[in-house]
């Protein structure tokens, strides 16, 4: 690539993730990319990796338009594939790892892959796959011009969690990454040069493009809950990490195991957590944990993301009124971000209608980081999406309301609401009721029965430490929950309440409650 190719590329207003990549090479060469292990690259040696792996790829016939499904363990060797794949405008599929083996084949035969990348691993599943397998790709170094897209190009197919079903492949544009990568670097203030340990893989994609050091955290991404707290600690302290993403579920395990060390992380100053409502406790752990560090809980989803964001000091704010059952405020949209709350539905809807300010309604949002299809859904497509003047409306899925500053609460998912035939019951703010007492850990409602003549219950998931091994003692504990409930109006007509030792959780962040999975062991 020439200079000229180079300096027209830092000057355009409009840049893909690889031309992002090549400018930060270009800036910083000789800073480190992504430190995985004992390996270590630069921004030039990760460009020309990168390169090497484009050239053979197209070699193969990968190129513009190629569907090319990932089957790689998250690392070095899956951030140089997917940003070869980017260089050369083919189309990377991205899906987690710790899904089930069905969701997983569903997932690929609706992607129709072209190719696959795989490994040693999943070279025999692959054998059942109808398209053409990317086995072993020589490493060779070497520069490659980034071929030029469209902002509306078909970018890659990254899936939902499938928190409430199988999951489904976004279709991301170009744009929308550029989009993303704006907001994070503008509201995040994140910097080239910064270094990042991040706790979900699909967060490292931005990295390189932001000119940030990539540290790949030592954990199974197939069951983040089983990270190991003193490895994540190593790493945030042997690589001074600056910033860094995960879950309520993980952070609760470093917060414990910080705290019980007495170890102080002072060298973060930026703790994104998302997946799940963040406990208040928990940010105050991590505060005393990280006082360098500003903690923010940013709110969106794989289809539009980021689009609502609070820090942690502005939410403790809020707690009273979510200890109230008024549900969890997640701070005010972003910039370039349209928000409203509508009418709750369960079928396809035509057009935007704004409830009124405090009223609980379903979140609709519209701007340039919302995707405006999934993968061959086309069904699914018509039930999300609103597209009213031209202008796509996304269907969060998700309940809340906006207040008279202009943040949004969120309620719960729409789909785990329970609706009776005299009240409709919104979990998170039900549970914030229960959540409060001592012994509690987490609490889940669920609805008993059919849509529309459900009966509330609420399960409990008791502390570690709380014994509730034999039945008197099961009755005794949930005598004291049945008197927290009956003590406040949100939940004093909920009769029914279980006890699970595990709840069954998401496979993306092991944070968000299977309500759907929880339901079905106390139906009969």
């Amino acid at each position: 690539m020439t200079r000229t190719q180079l300096e027209d590329i830092l000057q355009r207003s409009f840049k893909t993730v690889a031309e992002h990549l090549t400018s930060q090479t270009l800036n910083n060469p000789d800073n480190v990319a992504i430190i995985d292990g004992g390996k270590r690259l630069t921004f030039r040696e990760f460009n020309h990796r990168v390169s090497g792996v484009a050239r053979q790829l197209e070699k193969r016939g990968v190129g513009r338009g190629s569907r090319v499904l990932l089957m790689v363990k998250p690392g070095i060797n899956m951030l140089i594939d997917v940003f070869a794949l980017f260089r050369i405008a083919a189309i990377p599929i991205i899906l987690d790892s710790g899904m089930s083996l069905r969701s997983f084949l569903t997932c690929v035969e609706r992607s129709r892959p072209d190719f696959v990348r795989v490994g040693w691993k999943g070279y025999l599943l692959s054998l059942f796959f109808k398209c053409k397998r990317l086995f072993f790709i020589r490493k060779q170094e070497g520069e490659m011009a980034d071929v030029a897209v469209d902002p509306d190009d078909l970018a890659a197919i990254l899936f939902t969690s499938g928190s409430t079903g199988i999951p489904k492949g976004v279709c991301y544009r170009y744009r929308h990454f550029e989009a993303q990568l704006q907001k994070i670097r503008q509201h995040y203030g994140v910097e080239p040069g910064e270094i990042d340990l991040p706790l979900l893989p699909v967060f490292a994609l931005f990295d390189p493009a932001l000119g940030m050091t990539t540290v790949i955290p030592d954990m199974d991404f197939r069951r983040p809950s089983s990270l190991d707290p003193r490895k994540i600690v190593a790493a945030i302290q042997e690589n001074a990490v600056t910033h860094t993403f995960g879950s309520p579920t993980l952070w609760r395990k470093i917060a414990d195991f910080c705290e019980a060390k007495e170890v102080q992380l002072p060298t973060l100053r930026r703790i994104l957590m998302a997946g799940c409502s963040v406990p208040f406790d928990l940010l105050e752990q991590m505060q005393g944990i990280a006082p360098n560090a500003k903690i923010h809980t940013p709110y969106g989803a794989t289809e539009c993301l980021p689009i609502v964001s609070i820090d942690a000091r502005s939410l403790a704010n809020t707690a009273a009124l979510t200890r109230q059952g008024r549900g969890t405020c997640v701070g005010r949209p972003l910039p370039g971000i349209d928000l409203r709350i509508i009418r709750i539905a369960d079928t396809e809807l035509t057009h935007i209608e704004a409830l009124p300010t405090g009223e609980i309604g379903e979140i609709a949002v519209s701007g340039d980081v919302v995707t405006d299809a999934y993968d061959g859904l086309p069904e699914s497509t018509t039930l999300a999406k609103i597209v009213v003047d031209g202008i796509c409306w996304h269907r969060m899925g998700d309940l809340g309301y906006l207040d008279n500053a202009g943040r949004l609460w969120f309620c719960g998912r729409k789909a785990e609401r329970v609706v009776t035939p005299y009240k409709t019951f919104f979990t998170d703010c039900c549970e914030a009721i229960f959540n409060q007492h001592a012994d509690v850990a987490r609490s889940a409602l669920i609805g008993l029965g059919h849509f529309g003549a459900q009966v509330p219950a609420i399960v409990i998931e008791p502390k570690e430490d709380v014994e509730v091994n034999y039945p008197y003692m099961q009755k005794r504990f949930l005598e004291k929950i049945r008197c927290v409930g009956k003590a406040h109006s949100l939940t004093r007509d909920i009769e029914l309440f279980f006890i699970c030792k595990h709840f069954p959780v998401d496979i993306r962040h092991n944070a968000k409650i299977n309500r759907t999975e929880l339901k079905k062991l106390y139906e009969h």
